[in-house]
């Protein structure tokens, strides 16, 4: 996925239950002191309009390394979680992004959560070879770019593009689609495809308007009433979408929306009020009813932080587990000492992940996962429910 503001570092141990997080008193405090140091660090918008994504990315990969953290005392690893604030802003991203590279003892990252911020941060850790393992991110630059550092746990825009498409024309059998982009790399990749898609299939595509609009979609409501589409598709994000919704529907069009997983947020709703239905959209997160073995993950997830997870806290959660299993297998074939990030930035490209609450994970020459799923949402008077799944593997 894709994208705002507030504190540069946070670490969760502010957020976290004391429990979780404090290694003990007396002898414990004494044995911590001879562990040494290592890292898991996120990146993600802890402020801003889209900041309870961005903390579902950063408190799913908190329970990862709480759950790891025994695995790394046997081994005299003191692990912790440093988590940073991108401000969905590229640069404020790639400025975190050169501080975590300046901690030696930040051993892998996951994030971010946008592929606008994700592809100019991860480049700034490819020299440092500092592992990236993204669990949100679905431009297909993230990987195109062949850098060894970078790999994903989610579906590419070229696979979910394609799936949203062949939704408008199969499903809703749409013959007429105006294309919305917010003018971001998530946003014009997604639209990008699915305008190539179903121009492929035989669909007029009256459309692939830009719009960075905010608060006032009139102008762009007008020229969609007088193009007549039987459908529209919008790539972009649920605070942007939720507003053209509210428009849209209070203007009078009733057609059907569809989007990608920038829409997969509780948010939406809100946003949208009476504008919240005949709206679709795929996302890359699963919702947590369609994961069987995420039910300990929801109760561990409620029990940490007080709320209810999303399907990105559950691919967070997937993303560090993968990062950290590759930390793991690196230091063991170290000899059980601190391995280096080459090392394990190779491990982490090399490893097969199983029983992870997405299934389990390999990935290809580029490091996108070999399967994976997308799943179809649908929103109707504000009430979110699955419409269908799809099986998806990518092009390369």
């Amino acid at each position: 996925m894709q994208r705002v503001p507030a504190h540069r570092i946070l670490t969760l141990s502010l957020l976290t239950p004391l429990s979780l997080l404090t290694l003990g008193t007396g002898a414990h405090a004494q044995t911590a002191a001879k562990l040494t140091p290592v890292k898991l660090a996120t990146i993600s918008p802890l402020s801003g309009s889209i900041s309870n994504l961005g903390a579902q990315v950063r408190n799913g990969a908190q329970l990862a390394v709480n759950e790891y953290r025994a695995q790394f005392r046997t081994l005299g690893f003191d692990l912790s979680l440093v988590a940073f604030d991108d401000q969905a802003d590229p640069a404020t991203g790639t400025a975190a992004a050169r501080k975590i590279a300046a901690d030696r003892q930040v051993l892998a990252v996951v994030g971010a959560l946008n592929s606008g911020v994700t592809i100019p941060a991860s480049a700034a850790l490819s020299a440092s070879h500092l592992a990236v393992v993204n669990s949100g991110s679905t431009a297909n630059q993230v990987t195109d770019r062949g850098l060894k550092n970078v790999s994903r746990i989610v579906p590419r825009d070229d696979a979910q593009g394609p799936a949203g498409a062949a939704f408008l024309t199969g499903t809703l059998k749409a013959r007429r689609v105006y294309v919305l982009n917010d003018k971001t790399a998530y946003g014009e990749g997604l639209a990008g495809e699915v305008e190539k898609t179903l121009k492929a299939r035989g669909v007029k595509v009256l459309a692939n308007e830009g719009t960075e609009e905010k608060s006032d979609f009139s102008g762009v409501i007008a020229k969609i009433k007088l193009q007549r589409p039987d459908a529209i598709y919008f790539g972009g994000v649920y605070n942007q979408v939720g507003v053209f919704l509210s428009q849209l529907r209070g203007a009078g069009v009733t057609v059907p929306v569809v989007g990608g997983d920038g829409l997969d947020s509780p948010e939406l709703a809100r946003v949208a009020g009476a504008g919240a239905t005949n709206v679709y959209y795929t996302t890359v997160s699963a919702p947590l009813s369609a994961l069987p073995a995420a039910r300990a993950f929801a109760g561990s997830y409620r029990k940490a932080f007080g709320s209810d997870p999303q399907g990105f806290a559950a691919f967070a959660y997937d993303a560090a587990r993968v990062a950290l299993q590759g930390v793991l297998n690196a230091a063991k074939a170290n000899g059980g000492k601190v391995p280096s990030r080459t090392q394990v930035e190779s491990a982490v490209r090399a490893g097969t992940y199983p029983g992870l609450l997405s299934g389990s994970v390999k990935f290809n020459a580029v490091g996108d996962r070999q399967s994976a799923k997308l799943y179809v949402m649908k929103l109707t008077g504000g009430k979110l429910s699955l419409s269908t799944s799809v099986n998806v593997t990518p092009r390369r």
